[in-house]
């Protein structure tokens, strides 16, 4: 099948460069997560990916040198450097691997927001501040970043308008934090009043 035939016009300027894209998503779809697992501490993961990584990586730009005249070629490496690292963004949002911690000064009130957390397990430490238009309370906690899928709207719900911020934590010693039993309650009660 001429398709297959290494040597025919529609392997050079077809396959060739749609396999050398596909390799390129993959190891930069590696490389991306195995930033990630380095920067968050996974010292067996990282070393791992990077070993598949590199072999990828090799295997496209052999055949990037084999044929180095093939302009499709190049432009299918570059295409697949920037789609590999678009979805490894993706892979990595939806492992939500790590733990964060997060910073919360509402609007209203904290005696819900408090209430809501601490019935669901995440660990709390909430302190008074001064901003810069008056006293505010600052609601501190460090969870586990799947969790932010129930915190985040239950912020919204029980404190609109809130601010908060987000950041990544490397190492955690101790604290509360969620069992699986608390984090299968992922409902925010909404009959409860916002206080204001």
């Amino acid at each position: 099948m001429e398709l297959f035939n290494t040597d025919s016009e529609i392997f050079a300027w077809v396959v060739l460069p749609f396999l050398i894209f596909l390799s390129r998503i993959a190891d930069q779809t590696i490389g991306t997560v195995r930033l990630i697992f380095l920067s968050k501490g996974f010292k067996f993961y990282a070393p791992l990916l990077g070993f598949f990584e590199v072999i990828i990586w090799l295997l496209a730009v052999t055949q990037i040198i084999k044929h180095v005249d093939n302009v499709i070629s190049y432009v299918a490496y570059g295409a697949g450097f920037a789609a590999g690292n678009y979805i490894g963004m993706i892979v990595e949002e939806k492992l939500s691997i790590g733990k964060v911690i997060i910073r919360i000064i509402p609007k209203y009130d904290t005696k819900v927001l408090l209430n809501y957390m601490k019935e669901q397990g995440f660990g709390v430490t909430k302190i008074d501040a001064e901003g810069s238009m008056g006293k505010v309370n600052v609601i501190f906690s460090v969870l586990n970043r799947k969790d932010l899928k129930q915190l985040i709207p239950a912020i919204n719900e029980f404190n609109p308008h809130a601010f908060y911020s987000i950041e990544d934590v490397r190492t955690v010693k101790e604290g509360v934090f969620r069992t699986q039993k608390k984090r299968m309650i992922s409902t925010v009660h909404t009959d409860t009043k916002k206080i204001k």
